[in-house]
């Protein structure tokens, strides 16, 4: 074999397997294309009691206790104390600030007459130092945390959270990463539409749309860059993802 030629060949394949390395080292954020076992919170009634007496200033225990004759928006049914909230998820970490021994409790707040359309009510994140309520916000929506990160490295968590309805047989789910420092929220990224499933529709051209969320080299102190891949696959038991495109889901 010529010299040019082993050399040629030498090179493809030390290309290949750099290739595989950096394919196989790539950090993954969340992939949501694999189905994630949702598990009840899990949270001590006395709990529950004593985070939603400090976070509402009036409540309701049981839905059921609405007033039939309530009429108002959202903001108008906590006010009202026309609510029945419940935590629905939580966890511990530093959000606020770093150093912090700190828990997160997901509300879902159950605004009395709330429709589909407001996605039968509105969810807030309430933060706790022990006992003292460190922050409380709305999360437009977001009712699950999926991962707990620290992707800066400066000792304060963010929450990578989904928010999802079904439409007719379509589910939909979009993601953000958020964080809490200073007990005010910020977007650090919002991924928008994540998971796209139509396949309970029976559609003709029903299918699933999913994006992987990867992490780019990171630099102590600053944000790393964050990449969304997107795939498709049809309705067949065992999915065939195939790479779609770069960035925020086009449907």
């Amino acid at each position: 074999m010529k010299p040019i030629l082993l050399i040629a060949l030498s090179l493809a394949l030390s290309i290949s397997v750099y290739g595989q390395r950096t394919a196989a080292t790539k950090q993954i954020l969340h992939d949501f294309r694999v189905d994630s076992a949702v598990t009840a919170a899990g949270i001590p009634s006395a709990t529950q009691r004593l985070v939603l007496s400090i976070v509402f200033r009036k409540y309701l225990t049981d839905a059921n206790k609405c007033n039939p004759r309530f009429e108002g928006d959202l903001e108008a049914a906590r006010r009202a104390g026309q609510i029945a909230p419940s935590i629905i998820d939580s966890t511990t970490g530093s959000f606020t600030a770093k150093g912090q021994t700190q828990t997160a409790y997901v509300i879902s707040v159950a605004e009395c007459n709330a429709s589909h359309a407001d996605n039968f009510g509105s969810d807030r994140l309430a933060i706790f130092n022990g006992r003292q309520l460190v922050a409380d916000v709305d999360l437009d929506f977001k009712s699950s945390i999926v991962r707990k990160t620290d992707l800066d490295g400066d000792g304060i968590d963010e929450l990578l959270m989904t928010s999802g309805y079904m439409n007719q047989g379509t589910l939909t789910q979009s993601a953000a990463l958020l964080s809490f420092q200073d007990g005010k929220i910020q977007v650090v990224a919002d991924f928008e539409t994540v998971n796209e499933d139509s396949c309970a529709s029976g559609f003709p051209a029903s299918n699933s749309n999913a994006s992987v969320i990867s992490i780019g080299a990171a630099t102590p102190g600053k944000m790393p860059k964050l990449q969304q891949d997107n795939y498709a696959a049809g309705c067949n038991k065992t999915k065939r993802w195939k790479f779609v495109s770069t960035g925020k889901m086009e449907l």
